[in-house]
């Protein structure tokens, strides 16, 4: 089960950080051609679970030239208690550039990848937070799995039939 290193969508690119950019992202620093406001807490949260040559790793979410933004998963796939490869996502942009669907196009793209490898996909979400909580709606996430140990919804796409 393996991922493109670059997945585009119309007005996306989503390259998988190198090594060099991950160290950047874990110091704060940011890079010409990164938004002012990237990279942001979450993204340096992210940084740290970074390993190099890892397809399932976060990715810069890249509009034109400018990176606005980050998603990855938490680690490859590992089975499900049904059997299925499961991967968790996380996703995040610059306060500039919520509300264009760019999250949306982002994740969409990424889950035409892990459909196409068999990878089921969940996220987890904090309760208020609804503009999160639309895209993952907009995008199938419909299994509700109640709540994770920090009071996060835990919802999960299947996989198409």
């Amino acid at each position: 089960m393996t991922l493109p290193q670059v997945v585009t969508s119309e007005r996306l690119t989503l390259p998988v950080w190198t090594p060099d950019e991950a160290a950047d992202i874990r110091a704060g620093r940011g890079r010409d051609g990164w938004h002012r406001d990237y990279p942001r807490q979450d993204d340096r949260d992210a940084a740290t679970m970074y390993q190099p040559d890892d397809p399932w790793a976060p990715r810069h979410i890249v509009r034109g030239t400018t990176a606005l933004g980050s998603i990855g998963f938490f680690g490859p796939p590992e089975d499900a208690p049904d059997g299925v490869p499961e991967v968790e996502v996380g996703y995040g942009l610059v306060d500039e550039a919520h509300g264009y669907g760019f999250a949306t196009e982002a994740l969409k793209a990424l889950l035409a990848e892990t459909d196409a490898a068999g990878v089921r996909v969940r996220a987890s979400v904090e309760p208020s937070n609804k503009a999160s909580i639309r895209v993952l709606a907009k995008c199938g996430f419909t299994d509700l799995r109640g709540a994770n140990e920090d009071g996060e919804l835990v919802m999960a796409r299947p996989l198409p039939v």
